[in-house]
């Protein structure tokens, strides 16, 4: 088993990588949230893995029967579940499950475990800061893009019609525990939304990382769950380093938003029929040509971040051609943004984010983001 520690001002909490630890999650449940009656939270798609899982029938996620619940013979006790999709990550989500979870007699002794993708780790994780004002949750990931990313750092919330995750709050997990053997019943398109944010990873801090990845792309694409956990363990370590220098996200942090401001807005725009991993291959091309544009980046860079995210046959330009007076008022309202300009966390070059003092985004002139975008093409 791999441990990597994640460091905030409050403390500190683990992150468990190994293949089958889901079997010990009732195990692992009790030894972080001692004490607390845990209600398990997963969308309906994961909630039914999951029991197939229990009861032996998902060969995927383990190769024996199981009979690790908390002593129901079909699962966990208490699962409250939604409707699985990047469309459930709203406040009439939240709402419904927070008050099915009071109705079950949950309170500020409770304790959440997320089971599932970002959306889950995200929604459960913005019950768990509100319910009680606070209670305890175990963040368990069954994507990639949430094992490496989503699952980390403590961020939770969830969507508005304005823009994503414009409405959440920082809490930390007691731990999070990651099993790369759930990763085999994953969708095609959504095993290679986590390696997109892999890529970025390796992008914004580690040149060698974004080797390795290459070198090794067939292997992971097939998922080889030696490769997967290495994985993992690089991207999580990358995450937690970041998020230890800057926990409340005023300042180096953004570097892992990296790609995600034209991301969030081509979600947007989309009504979120594209997935967000996609969305980051395209918004880390259109980003990287921007910094070119703009005179920051390296020359070539974008190419060659355009190569790396092929060799994980992640997408390149948009199925349609971009409508950039879209694009660009969904930009307006990123996080990042202020009054009369449009941010992005720019790289200068693999491993070297852009930065001026202690400001790690830059603004971009509007003409020049539409000239960037024209690189996505579509068609």
């Amino acid at each position: 088993m791999v441990e990597l520690e994640v460091r905030q001002q409050g403390g500190s909490y683990p992150v468990l990588i190994e293949p089958g630890i889901l079997e010990r999650l009732p195990d692992l449940a009790a030894a972080h949230l001692p004490g607390r009656r845990a209600a398990l939270i997963t969308d309906d798609t994961v909630s039914e893995l999951y029991g197939r899982y229990l009861s032996g029938t998902n060969p995927a996620w383990g190769s024996r029967p199981r009979t690790c619940s908390d002593g129901s013979p079909g699962g966990w006790r208490e699962r409250f579940t939604f409707a699985a999709g990047e469309r459930s990550k709203t406040r009439e989500t939240w709402a419904a499950l927070t008050d099915q979870l009071l109705a079950a007699g949950y309170g500020a002794g409770s304790a959440i475990v997320a089971l599932g993708g970002g959306v889950t780790g995200d929604l459960a994780g913005f019950v768990a800061a509100t319910l009680g004002r606070g209670v305890p949750v175990l963040q368990v990931p069954t994507t990639l893009l949430a094992m490496v990313d989503a699952a980390i750092g403590g961020k939770t919330g969830v969507n508005t019609e304005t823009a994503k995750n414009l409405v959440g709050a920082f809490h930390p997990p007691a731990a999070v525990i990651a099993d790369p053997l759930v990763l085999g019943t994953l969708p095609p398109e959504h095993f290679r939304g986590g390696l997109a944010e892999a890529v970025k990873h390796a992008l914004v801090a580690d040149p060698a990382y974004l080797h390795w990845l290459t070198t090794n792309a067939d292997a992971i694409l097939g998922r080889d769950p030696v490769l997967l956990t290495e994985l993992v363990e690089r991207s999580v370590a990358i995450k937690a380093r970041i998020v230890a220098a800057d926990e409340r996200d005023g300042g180096e942090r953004a570097v892992l938003n990296a790609g995600h401001t034209v991301a969030h807005a081509i979600e947007q725009v989309s009504g979120y029929t594209i997935p967000h991993g996609d969305a980051v291959s395209l918004g880390l091309i259109a980003e990287s040509r921007l910094s070119e544009r703009l005179g920051l980046a390296d020359p070539g860079l974008g190419a060659r971040v355009t190569s790396a995210l092929a060799r994980f046959s992640l997408p390149t330009v948009l199925p349609v051609p971009p409508v950039p007076s879209a694009l660009l008022s969904a930009m307006r309202s990123d996080k990042k943004s202020r009054p009369g300009d449009v941010r992005f966390a720019l790289l200068a070059g693999v491993g070297r984010p852009e930065r001026v003092g202690d400001c790690w985004t830059t603004a971009a002139p509007e003409a020049e983001i539409v000239a960037a975008l024209s690189v996505l093409g579509g068609g």
